[in-house]
């Protein structure tokens, strides 16, 4: 869980006398094998406004980071937000391939955690407990009888002091928040920082940071729902998905993990070849049945043993050409797609979210850690100091 995090370095173009000369050898160094089609901008920037207030008075206020290729990020300080990411496809069209909503109002009602930093604990606590240094300690119940995300009031429920930032390595905002000792249960005062920058790389880098004053469990992810052919478009079930993971951590019938880890080999859990997202999600078997379809924690084969983060996921929508890659210093990613969605969600311009029309990839260490010693350690102890990096890369084939 301790990971250092290196700073992300752009590539400088040769430099030449001609100037459309030096144009050519810029763009080609921009996108490399990617064929990505957006027509450069040069504005690399953020844009801050108000994105309305609390039933209690405080603001929001929403920030649109662009790169200099036009890809585009909307994100607001409530709940770390991504509000929506806008990506071009092999022509060069724009699109966002984020689910969510027009506004505020949206997300304040209860969604599943649309596009959200989540926090202290991402995924499941077994029976809302845990027992730290012989004390027992008891969460909101959220999710049946588990804690789910936080409790009820999780990070994706605060709002975050927000400072915007632009420098060599890329345009973004950087998001603090400090959890009080006993919020939703969780001993310690944590302080929490998340850094969002966009890169000209055309990367979405996410850098997380805590530290506390108590022994306490802390597993940070970032819940957005992607769809590569564009948000309320249709299913992706006709993605096509490689994951970095021969083994995956099975769960109960209430999708806590069981202690195992499982070779993928022969399950239709096997990703480790491309594979369409639904080829094999109707599949008799348990894993899928009590997920509703694919909700598990994959074991990253090439866990990180350094500052640099490894290849963990790759996704293709084969229709737009959009491809997103996740890098990650963590040792697992929870696979899910949207199994819950039922039609009862309108999103944004008027979507309606069905069953399967997003995925997310949430990168973690593993559910329910604290109840598992055999997992990898999700306990921060005072003078240590939380840090993982996840980056997802967009391009285009």
């Amino acid at each position: 869980m301790m990971v250092n995090v290196s700073n992300a370095h752009l590539m400088e173009g040769d430099s030449m006398k001609h100037p459309l000369a030096l144009a050519v050898v810029l763009l080609a160094s921009l996108f490399p094998r990617t064929g990505l089609a957006a027509s450069p901008t040069g504005k690399q920037g953020i844009k801050k406004k108000s994105f309305g207030t609390l039933p209690d008075g405080t603001p929001v206020d929403l920030y649109t980071v662009t790169n200099s290729q036009g890809i585009e990020i909307r994100a607001t300080n409530y709940g770390g937000i991504v509000v929506s990411l806008r990506v071009p496809d092999k022509k060069g069209n724009l699109d966002d391939i984020a689910l969510g909503f027009d506004d505020l109002k949206g997300y304040l009602a209860n969604t599943p955690y649309f596009g959200a930093i989540i926090g202290r604990y991402g995924n499941r606590i077994a029976n809302g407990k845990f027992t730290l240094d012989g004390k027992e300690y008891s969460l909101a119940k959220n999710n049946g009888p588990n804690s789910i995300h936080g409790g009820l009031n999780g990070f994706n429920k605060v709002v975050w002091h927000a400072e915007q930032f632009q420098t060599s390595a890329g345009v973004g905002l950087i998001l603090t928040y400090t959890s009080k000792d006993g919020e939703e249960g969780y001993p310690g005062n944590l302080k929490t920082k998340v850094t969002y920058t966009l890169t000209d790389k055309n990367e979405w880098i996410i850098d997380y940071e805590a530290v506390t004053d108590k022994a306490t469990p802390v597993n940070l992810t970032e819940h957005t729902y992607f769809n590569l052919a564009g948000e309320g478009t249709s299913d992706v079930l006709r993605h096509e998905m490689q994951l970095k993971a021969s083994r995956f951590t099975p769960v109960d019938q209430k999708l806590i993990p069981t202690g195992e880890l499982r070779a993928v080999k022969g399950t239709p859990l096997d990703f480790t070849q491309s594979t369409a997202i639904g080829a094999r999600i109707d599949s008799d078997y348990e894993q899928l049945r009590l997920g509703h379809g694919y909700d598990h924690n994959f074991v990253v084969d090439a866990a990180a043993k350094n500052s640099d983060p490894v290849l963990a996921a790759r996704v293709k929508d084969p229709t737009s050409g959009r491809v997103l890659e996740v890098y990650t210093t963590q040792p697992g990613i929870q696979f899910y797609t949207g199994n819950f969605l039922d039609g009862t969600i309108t999103g944004k311009k008027g979507h309606v979210y069905k069953q399967h029309y997003g995925f997310c990839l949430e990168t973690q260490h593993f559910p329910d850690s604290p109840n598992h010693p055999e997992f990898p350690t999700t306990i921060l102890k005072p003078g240590q100091t939380y840090q993982s990096r996840t980056i997802y890369k967009m391009s285009v084939e």
